[in-house]
């Protein structure tokens, strides 16, 4: 009886071991699903630039400009994703959208921000909107034109982009300098980001939801105060909303959920889910539709129809 004791222990911890190393394995695939970038490397015409100083961190900023047309230029704000606890401005998947815009005459703002757990909710949200102040503060100073601001970001950026753009009347998130500037946005491009952190989860977002919030429980305060959802009403800007529809990071249930609110709201919103694609438009099974060149041209247009 001893010696079945002992071995049924040595089996257990050998098959606790393999599930511990699988349970990594699955953790480490996700977030570089969550975190995936696509090979792109750019040069900013002028980098980090501090446009605002938190906790007496400086926060830096990467400005872009086209290479024809004359200025002012109309500017875009670029909010990179990492699962909210990492990822830079010069990475993310919204960054290959950066030349599309440029093309067609934008200035583009690229913007780091305090991350999570250091800096807990909603820091993010606030460094963002000081973003904005900023660029209207300094609007002579970089040939912008800031009467309109457009902001897109991906995953957690995307998340970050619905909180800016549907919190335009709560000055809660208006911290910091250039308070006598507004932090409005004007068009919203959303991709792919949680959009409902209320909603139920598979047990790997609900692992990145505690590393980064402290709480993956629905009823947490924490939860339902950084839900974008809980934010729209009326006033919100024009959304275009961007997802794939294989979406295994962020449940594409998101971008459905976000949409039938804004359309609830009788605010101006785009859905489109892209086939074939999971987080990151990665493509799944086939080539993703619309393509990649295609959603650039989307947003672009989007952008376009409301800022010019």
């Amino acid at each position: 009886m001893k010696k079945f004791l002992k071995w049924f222990g040595v089996l257990l911890a050998l098959g606790l071991c393999v599930l511990t190393v699988y349970g990594f394995m699955w953790v480490r695939q996700y977030q570089q699903l969550a975190d995936e970038e696509p090979e792109v490397i750019l040069s900013p015409d002028i980098s980090d630039i501090t446009y605002c100083t938190m906790d007496g961190l400086p926060l830096k900023m990467d400005l872009y400009f086209p290479v024809e047309g004359n200025a002012p230029y109309q500017v875009l704000l670029y909010v990179h994703g990492g699962s909210f606890t990492s990822g830079d401005k010069r990475k993310g998947s919204g960054i290959i959208d950066i030349p599309a815009m440029t093309e067609r005459g934008y200035a583009v703002a690229a913007t780091n921000y305090r991350l999570m757990p250091e800096h807990p909710f909603p820091a993010e949200v606030i460094d963002a909107k000081c973003a904005i102040r900023f660029l209207r503060a300094h609007a002579d100073e970089y040939n912008l034109l800031t009467d309109k601001i457009g902001i897109w970001g991906g995953s957690a950026g995307g998340h970050l982009a619905a909180m800016v753009g549907l919190t335009i009347d709560d000055s809660t998130y208006d911290v910091g300098e250039y308070l006598d500037e507004s932090s409005r946005v004007d068009a919203v491009v959303e991709m792919f980001g949680p959009t409902d952190l209320t909603q139920t989860m598979g047990w790997l977002q609900r692992w990145l939801l505690r590393r980064a919030f402290g709480t993956d429980s629905p009823s947490d305060e924490r939860l339902v105060e950084a839900s974008p959802v809980r934010y729209v009403t009326r006033d919100a800007p024009p959304f275009l909303i961007l997802h794939g529809e294989q979406d295994t990071a962020v449940p594409v249930e998101m971008a459905h959920v976000l949409h039938e609110k804004l359309l609830d709201a009788e605010v101006d919103v785009t859905l489109v889910i892209v086939e074939n694609a999971d987080h990151n438009f990665k493509p799944v099974g086939g080539v993703i539709n619309p393509s990649r060149m295609e959603i650039s041209s989307l947003m672009g247009d989007f952008f376009d129809s409301i800022l010019k």
